[in-house]
């Protein structure tokens, strides 16, 4: 069945970095976009950053264009999300998963916090 595990995630200050995997399994991910969301307490799962099936094109939301990049490794069935300039509103679980979302199957997320 279809299996999305996150990780990466954690603690870190305003302006900091961290950068978050995605294993993935159970379909055939090298022909599928794929996508990282987040969903802050009390608000809506969003959409982040995009990438197309072979990763030759890219997409992101304004809030986070500039400061986040999208990768994936076909081979190892593995979506990145590398997150620089971290700011306090990114703080949210992440998530991946296909664009569009993959039926209802979402792994367990990753907590980011940014505080000081």
């Amino acid at each position: 069945q279809v299996q999305l595990v996150e990780s990466g995630g954690g603690l870190v200050q305003p302006g900091g970095s961290l950068r978050l995997s995605c294993a993935a399994s159970g379909f055939p991910f090298s022909i599928f976009a794929m996508g990282w969301y987040r969903q802050a307490p009390g608000k809506q799962r969003e959409l982040v950053a995009a990438i197309t099936s072979a990763g030759g094109s890219t997409n992101y939301a304004d809030s986070v264009k500039g400061r986040f990049t999208i990768s994936r490794d076909n081979a190892e069935n593995t979506v990145y999300l590398q997150m620089n300039s971290l700011k306090p509103e990114d703080t949210a679980v992440y998530y991946c998963n296909g664009v569009p979302s993959i039926g209802d199957y979402w792994g367990q997320g990753t907590q980011v916090t940014v505080s000081s």
